[in-house]
């Protein structure tokens, strides 16, 4: 379940309770909770003392109260089910309605009787009392089931802040429960019909770091031509490689069964310089897609053959090797970085190393780099070390804390080598956290060699409290890519 908040008052009182220190609880009297006195201060001239009064919960209970019971009612929301012959009533006030929603506003402005008849379909009338019920209290509990229909009637009838406290509960529970489920393409694609940007966004990053799931999840074959299109245009996409990325889209192929158009565009999306040459053979001899649709990309595989057979610099000369053909996306494969576990990682400063190739391209298949990585709890940036006398010898300032600073992973190469030139190696860093169950990204970072070079990496992260939700089980989880991009030595021939 998830609360969602509204109607924070607090009211403020000049009356003298006697003499109360801040924070003590007095008894009302009055049947509503007991008063919190939140401050007190003399004002100097003997006249009493001005204290704040919290009746806030209160007056909540008795606003539920009022809904609940239809005391004082002064007009009837007759619900009717589109396609169904069920029928509700709530009894309601004319005045709560308007002050929280202007679509309530103007519907009873032109209802000439006491009865309002609102029409909704049946998954709407099956919420729409605690839909009514937030408008008095403040509070609703969610169900995930439920989230998107109350968001509909949110929007509907414009309550704004109750279609924000959804959007933010929607995105972050992305996740599905069983591991083979999710609800993120679902929901990205009601966010695009409903106008909510942020929810759609939220949801379209969600999916960008957490391709892998998403494609083997109930949802994939479901995505829409759009959204299909959209994903396949990103280099951002994190997942284990470009040929599951291949295999996902000729699955949706054979469910959608879209025009030839989509298709081409979809299958020229693929990226096939990044797949091996063995893997393009196969490709050419079982895949059905490109049975059918061969032609439409027999330029990429050409290309990508070409990328494989040739040394990235002498290819250089005469392709632009900036474009999306020759450029990696997140891969999660072993050749191309290593997830790094750190138990209690704001305890002290860690280093690991590990081995990727140096480049995607047949001509350099089996040479490796060693990488080192450094990770430190507390890094000072020089605004915050201490500074020194002229001596030298004696500190202006004290030592920092031990508390403070702020994370810092570096990765540089172990060894430096010829074959580097023309390539330089973007890192990217995956921080991974587990929601409802499941491992998913929750940040990306890239840098060239530090995330220094970021200046928010890891900013909202309390690694001191073991409850933090960036610890699993008291470990920080990352993984770490490196992505050789090259570059172009001369202007490609036309």
């Amino acid at each position: 379940m998830f609360a969602v908040l509204l109607w924070p008052v607090v009211l403020w009182s000049g009356v003298c309770l006697g003499q109360r220190m801040s924070g003590e609880v007095v008894t009302a009297g009055d049947g509503l909770p007991d008063v919190i006195i939140i401050n007190g201060n003399s004002n100097g001239n003997g006249n009493g003392v001005a204290f704040g009064i919290d009746h806030s919960v209160g007056l909540v209970l008795r606003l539920a109260e009022l809904f609940e019971q239809g005391n004082g009612s002064d007009v009837t929301l007759r619900l009717e089910a589109t396609g169904s012959a069920e029928v509700r009533v709530i009894q309601a006030h004319r005045l709560v309605l308007t002050l929280q929603s202007p679509v309530f506003q103007e519907m009873l402005r032109n209802c000439g009787s006491n009865t309002l008849v609102i029409r909704e379909d049946a998954e709407s009338v099956a919420v729409f009392d605690k839909f009514i019920r937030y408008l008095y209290c403040g509070e609703i509990a969610v169900r995930v089931d439920q989230a998107t229909t109350l968001h509909r009637l949110a929007t509907k009838y414009n309550v704004t802040v109750l279609r924000q406290g959804l959007s933010q509960y929607m995105s972050e529970n992305l996740a599905g429960d069983p591991p083979r489920s999710g609800r993120a393409v679902s929901w990205y694609e009601y966010a695009e019909r409903s106008g909510d940007e942020a929810l759609r966004d939220s949801c379209l990053q969600y999916l960008t770091w957490n391709l892998s799931s998403v494609l083997r999840s109930r949802e994939w074959p479901s995505v829409s031509a759009p959204l299909l299109l959209t994903l396949l245009q990103r280099s951002d996409l994190v997942l284990q490689s470009e040929l599951e990325l291949f295999e996902a889209v000729e699955t949706w192929l054979a469910r959608q069964k879209p025009d030839g158009m989509t298709a081409e565009n979809a299958l020229r999306s693929i990226r096939y310089a990044m797949m091996a040459p063995r893997e393009l053979f196969q490709l050419q001899r079982e895949s059905r897609a490109l049975r059918r649709y061969g032609e439409s990309v027999r330029d990429l595989l050409y290309m990508s053959y070409q990328f494989h057979s040739a040394s990235p610099l002498q290819l250089a000369k005469f392709f632009d090797v900036n474009c999306s053909l020759f450029t990696p996306r997140n891969y999660l494969a072993s050749a191309w970085g290593a997830p790094w576990v750190i138990g209690s990682p704001a305890r002290d400063d860690r280093s690991a190393s590990f081995q990727t190739q140096l480049g995607p391209s047949g001509h350099d298949a089996g040479k490796r780099v060693t990488w080192n990585a450094l990770f430190s709890p507390r890094w000072l940036p020089l605004s915050l070390r201490p500074a020194f006398g002229g001596g030298g010898a004696e500190p202006m300032q004290p030592p920092a804390r031990p508390d403070v600073g702020r994370p810092r992973v570096i990765v540089t190469p172990a060894t430096s080598s010829a074959d580097m030139a023309g390539v330089s190696f973007q890192k990217t860093l995956l921080v991974v956290v587990r929601r409802q169950g499941k491992m998913v990204v929750r940040h990306v970072y890239n840098f060239h060699q530090s995330t220094e070079e970021i200046g928010d990496f890891l900013a909202a992260a309390d690694l001191h409290r073991r409850s933090s939700e960036y610890l699993t089980n008291g470990s920080l989880h990352l993984h770490i890519i490196v992505k050789p991009l090259y570059q172009s030595l001369i202007a490609p021939k036309q």
